[in-house]
């Protein structure tokens, strides 16, 4: 496993940040019901929010955003319709297949985080694909979290520490929780700074349970395939006025 370099890693130093956030991770809920609100199916909305990723992605650099995390279908997402499984399944091989080219030109760093093993193979090929002609892109670093839970993400990272353990390879009266984040999937990642769940529910929904611990949280009623550029801007803006003590207390 690649140590990630000082510049990739989360700052856990409890200054705050005299700015906006670095780092945005999205839940993009909502996408079904805007569907259904205008008597579509909801696969329909789901087609309309990936119209609305390709925005978002375009905004960040005017707004300081180096880092873009987004929620595109959860380990708990395989309980829906095969219909809708299969739709979102064969959305993400389009939008792969659609947008590689204007990523790569537009200078956008892919990654995928996740278990892939559950995938079909073509997606995990498109997947693997995009990362690779996207690893020299750092204008934006966007994430995108596919068959990811947060619970599921810590399981696999303990399961393999356990096994370095076990091969002698780490010794546990070393192991604290720099060395558990060495095996999420994010490990290359700055923690996010700011969380945006869209669509008015007020929960985090198995999202980066380890990562977010001290990120600052906007639930917003507004849908996700509503969630323009404009919105975007609010959500930053108001992140920078927020006040980050990270525990501690201003002297």
């Amino acid at each position: 496993m690649s140590e990630p370099s000082p510049q990739e890693t989360g700052d856990a130093t409890g200054e705050t940040t005299g700015g906006g956030p670095k780092h945005v991770a999205v839940i993009m809920d909502g996408n079904g019901r805007w569907a259904q609100s205008r008597g579509k199916p909801r696969l329909f909305g789901h087609h309309a929010g990936a119209k609305r990723v390709k925005e978002i992605v375009r905004a960040c650099p005017d707004l300081g955003v180096d880092y873009l995390t987004i929620f595109a279908f959860s380990t708990e997402n395989w309980k829906r319709t095969q219909i809708e499984v299969s739709g979102l399944m064969s959305l993400f091989r389009r939008y792969i297949q659609n947008e590689m080219k204007g990523l790569v030109a537009e200078g956008v760093r892919v990654r995928f985080i996740g278990d892939r093993l559950r995938l079909d193979k073509k997606l995990q090929t498109l997947m693997d694909d995009l990362e690779e002609v996207t690893r020299d892109n750092s204008k934006v670093h966007l994430t995108i979290a596919i068959n990811y839970g947060g619970r599921d993400e810590v399981a696999r990272a303990v399961k393999e520490m356990a096994c370095h353990v076990a091969k002698g390879e780490l010794d546990p009266e070393t192991v604290d929780e720099t060395t558990l984040t060495r095996y999420l999937d994010t490990r290359v990642l700055p923690d996010p700074d700011l969380v945006i769940r869209t669509s008015g529910e007020a929960r985090i929904s198995n999202f980066l349970l380890w990562q977010s611990a001290y990120s600052e949280y906007e639930f917003i009623d507004t849908l996700w395939p509503d969630f323009t550029a404009e919105v975007f801007a609010q959500c930053v803006s108001r992140y920078a006025g927020r006040d980050r003590r990270f525990g501690g207390v201003k002297p």
